[in-house]
């Protein structure tokens, strides 16, 4: 699954945002700037839950503060332990996030005490994911916020329109529009997975994500990369 974990991760984020953003009047866990733009709507009379969406901005704050506080304390183990460690961490918080979710249920109250805490996990959770490639500083296409990869989509097409693929940059240009696509993709199934889910299954719907990061992070794993 190691090759294809940056894939998983896109699916994981696309997935958990909708959910979120189905079940908990429109917050964005998977990135702040969403919840920016929809508290200025509701600033201006339209929409509901702004306490919600200012409480989810400390709370993906906390994500990536302690996303770099394991990596730190994971360090000397190398890079493959710490990332196990943060998808068991995510996870951990995706699994606080479900249960909350469902204490919280029926969900008719933005202000509702639970259904602050249960936003809370589900931001801190994917601020950990967010984290996740600086704290092991390695380049890679963001798996959680898709508007710099449709750019960089649109930007290697017209490149290879402009000069075809022949040219001394040409396979580095094809293999990077591949792996933006493939992320794109993954988003894009897991936004529509996430809100059938919800649909169907309610927070239930959270236990796919969870089990794919449990077994992101499976030990054997681990054990082959270091």
């Amino acid at each position: 699954m190691k090759e294809h974990e940056e894939t998983v991760l896109a699916l994981i984020a696309g997935y958990v945002d909708t959910l979120g953003f189905v079940a908990l009047f429109g917050l964005f866990t998977a990135h702040v700037t969403g919840n920016f733009v929809l508290i200025g709507a509701e600033v201006a009379g339209v929409g509901q839950g702004v306490l919600l969406k200012l409480l989810a901005f400390p709370a993906f704050i906390v994500g990536v503060g302690s996303a770099s506080v394991a990596a730190k304390i994971m360090k000397a183990r190398g890079d493959a332990y710490i990332a196990a460690a943060l998808h068991l961490w995510q996870a951990l918080l995706l699994f606080a996030f479900f249960g909350t979710g469902l204490l919280a249920l029926p969900i008719d109250d933005a202000s509702s005490g639970m259904v602050l805490l249960c936003g809370v996990l589900g931001a801190t959770a994917m601020g950990v994911q967010n984290a996740r490639p600086k704290v092991l500083q390695k380049p890679g296409l963001p798996n959680t916020v898709m508007t710099g990869n449709v750019t960089q989509i649109v930007l290697d097409l017209v490149d290879l329109a402009h000069r075809g693929s022949h040219h001394a940059e040409g396979p580095q240009v094809l293999a990077r529009l591949r792996a933006t696509l493939t992320a794109m993709l993954a988003f894009a199934i897991g936004a529509v997975g996430g809100a059938l889910a919800f649909v169907h299954l309610s927070f239930y719907g959270l236990i796919l994500p969870i089990a794919l990061l449990l077994l992101l992070a499976w030990p054997p794993r681990v054990a082959r990369a270091a």
